[in-house]
């Protein structure tokens, strides 16, 4: 493995509307882009293909399960992982040209992560911008394997280097998106949620989403994004309450499976 080669990862689900924009970021960058599809409907893997990314196909498993699948699959030490609906911006793309100039010298690598709603970048809402570690010695690190809220760990403690440059997430072009996609993960969480057995009462689930809004709304400050950050605590309302949901269902499957 060349030690200047970065490989880039993406997993993808009908990310036609978004991937050609990521792909666009990566040339010049990156020396391989692997992608692990999971059984898109739209052209998201002939769009892929059409710019030279190796493209796996592969029902999905988890958040997690996926990244790392799509890391074993890289010929570069250095793994970037990054987002079908992720951009890298021109000051970020020249850190990472004279990075591989010059060498790596660090296991990690973080990027300042700045999220788009509807066109506006995101100060507050829970997603004000931080700095994620997305560029890594794949030797020393690993994905963990959880559905949901998936973290890169390093076998010893590493503290990442910071690039300048921004990584840009639109995370959707509209509400009705956005709101889809979340409670997409929220059916993921209803899962996570009857699997630890969490069994909330009727009461309890309108509790918990009620709480989740107002945790949004004033504790992480939406109401400052204006209209984004409205619509972000009403969607946590409606996904909180939806995975409860979820996860009651799913208890009370299981309970009437065994009677």
């Amino acid at each position: 493995m060349e030690r200047n080669f970065i490989s880039a990862t993406i997993i993808t689900r009908n990310e036609a509307r978004n991937i050609e924009r990521c792909l666009n970021s990566l040339i010049g960058v990156t020396d391989e882009i692997i992608v692990v599809d999971s059984c898109s409907t739209d052209n998201t893997t002939e769009i892929c293909r059409r710019y030279g990314a190796k493209v796996t196909e592969r029902p999905f498993t988890g958040f997690g399960s996926q990244r790392q699948y799509a890391t074993s699959l890289t010929n570069g030490r250095y793994v970037l992982s990054i987002d079908a609906d992720e951009v890298l911006t021109e000051e970020l793309r020249n850190s990472l040209i004279k990075l591989k100039a010059d060498g790596f010298v660090h296991r990690g690598y973080a990027f300042n992560v700045v999220n788009f709603m509807c066109g506006k970048a995101l100060q507050h809402s829970g997603m004000a911008p931080q700095w994620q570690t997305r560029l890594f010695d794949k030797r020393y690190a690993q994905w963990d394997l959880l559905d949901v809220g998936e973290r890169l760990s390093f076998a010893d403690p590493v503290k990442p280097c910071r690039l300048e440059g921004d990584l840009h997430h639109y995370r959707c072009m509209d509400f009705t998106e956005y709101e889809e996609k979340e409670l997409r993960q929220a059916a993921l969480k209803g899962r996570l949620l009857a699997a630890a057995g969490i069994n909330a009462s009727t009461p309890a689930c309108w509790f918990r989403a009620a709480a989740a809004f107002v945790a949004s709304h004033f504790s992480e400050a939406a109401f400052l994004d204006g209209q984004q950050g409205r619509h972000i605590a009403k969607t946590k309302f409606k996904t909180t309450l939806a995975a409860y949901r979820q996860a009651r269902t799913i208890n009370k499957e299981k309970q009437q499976g065994k009677s």
